[in-house]
């Protein structure tokens, strides 16, 4: 007989991921780094839209989180689902912990079990770590490349892999619990956290 699936062979689903606006979700380009209301919505990166579309329909409540002002904030999100919440702005700045607890208290969130933080900045993902989450940086798309998708495209493949190879040591070092490219590459990184939360590792 085949042998039957237990719970215990079953990966725990996740509690809720938190994002990164600006240089996650939406082009860092050089408008996210103002305080500007930029001209016209921000892009969504590279398989940003389609990961939002799959942690809806698991159930997995979402937020964003930034620290430019609601205005910029506004613009930046306009091509992001209603959905997937603003986390309010927190009274302390990261990389403190509270930004994160808050954007979980907003969520409903009971416990720090199973959630997640996503971002290329490296302020925000200490914060997640001070936070108790486990954390994943992206290397292509935040602030140590500092550079929108276009212009990371522009780039030739030896300049990309510098660039790459230089923001994963950097996010490695800060403790970061996974390091991927960018959010097309999320969903199979937030499945091996599954597996890595299945044999009994904590973040």
């Amino acid at each position: 007989m085949p042998h039957a699936e237990t719970l215990a062979d079953i990966p725990p689903s996740l509690t809720a991921v938190l994002f990164g606006l600006s240089g996650c979700l939406v082009d860092f380009g050089s408008l996210a780094r103002s305080d500007t209301v930029p001209d016209s919505e921000a892009q969504a990166t590279p398989g940003a839209l389609k990961i939002l579309q799959s942690l809806e329909a698991q159930g997995v409540p979402c937020a964003w989180l930034d620290e430019l002002p609601p205005n910029v904030t506004r613009a930046l999100a306009g091509e992001l689902p209603s959905w997937i919440k603003a986390a309010p702005p927190a009274s302390i700045r990261w990389p403190a912990p509270h930004a994160c607890w808050q954007a979980l208290m907003e969520l409903n969130i009971e416990q720090l079990e199973g959630c997640v933080l996503v971002s290329g900045e490296p302020r925000l993902l200490q914060s997640g770590l001070n936070a108790g989450l486990w954390t994943i940086g992206l290397a292509s798309c935040g602030s140590l490349c500092g550079l929108s998708p276009n212009q990371w495209q522009a780039l030739s493949e030896q300049q990309r892999e510098y660039k790459r190879g230089k923001a994963t040591v950097a996010l490695y070092g800060l403790g970061v619990h996974s390091v991927i490219d960018h959010l097309g590459e999320l969903g199979t990184c937030l499945d091996d956290i599954n597996l890595r939360r299945l044999k009994g590792e904590k973040p």
